[in-house]
């Protein structure tokens, strides 16, 4: 056994050797350790709402809004998000004919609040300060307001969210961040839009569904400010 020692030991030696001369020198590796555990973000940007067949639902608008992020282990972070989208919609009176049902356009806030994971690409590092994250999650969108006059309004309704993005972490307790995200809910049209005014056609025909699922993009900026190691 000891005539291996030798042998044993010029391996390793070998070994440690070839190491570390494989990949990067501390100071000049690409990846850097992201240390804070926790993240609280600003929001701003720009919500892209898809059209729906009536044509009532809250548009396109600028968002506002606040997320947090806390490390809950590996590359995963739970996230929790609350937004406002300056948004306006059309309302119509559906006991009126075309186009006198049009009432014209009203300004229709929209709020989002959501929870979910969003998982970093690169693990607890970055790679040239860039930190790529997916995510998904389920939460509310909601108008908080009641219904038009033709019956109509957003309600409290179920919403799911899809999305990615990108950090940009330089160092400290200060970081930017761009993401695209998805945000998927239902809407749901009163009867009356099925209802044909006398002499007129009804906003809806009867093979359009009632309850419709709506894919809308947001395209945001934020600020982080970084804590807890």
């Amino acid at each position: 056994m000891r005539s291996f020692l030798p042998a044993i030991a010029a391996v390793a030696l070998f070994s440690t050797g070839a190491a570390a001369q494989v990949g990067y020198p501390p100071e000049r590796s690409p990846y850097r350790d992201v240390e804070f555990r926790q993240e609280l973000t600003l929001l701003t940007g720009y919500y892209a709402a898809s059209k729906d067949p009536a044509g009532v639902a809250p548009q396109s608008g600028p968002l506002v809004g606040l997320r947090y992020d806390i490390r809950v282990g590996g590359p995963a972070s739970l996230t929790a998000r609350v937004a406002r989208v300056f948004s306006e919609r059309t309302v119509i009176d559906p006991l009126l004919t075309a186009p006198d049902r049009d009432l014209g356009t009203q300004s229709w806030p929209l709020y989002l609040s959501d929870v979910g994971l969003t998982l970093a690409l690169t693990g607890q590092k970055s790679l040239h300060h860039l930190v790529p994250v997916v995510s998904a999650g389920a939460g509310i969108a909601s108008d908080f307001r009641k219904e038009d006059v033709g019956g109509f309004r957003i309600g409290t309704a179920f919403a799911l969210n899809f999305g990615a993005g990108v950090r940009w972490v330089p160092g400290g307790s200060f970081q930017l961040r761009a993401d695209v995200t998805d945000h998927l809910f239902q809407i749901s049209y009163p009867t009356t839009y099925y209802v044909a005014p006398t002499n007129g056609d009804a906003v809806l025909g009867g093979s359009q569904s009632r309850n419709v699922w709506k894919h809308n993009a947001a395209i945001t900026l934020g600020a982080s400010y970084l804590f807890f190691r």
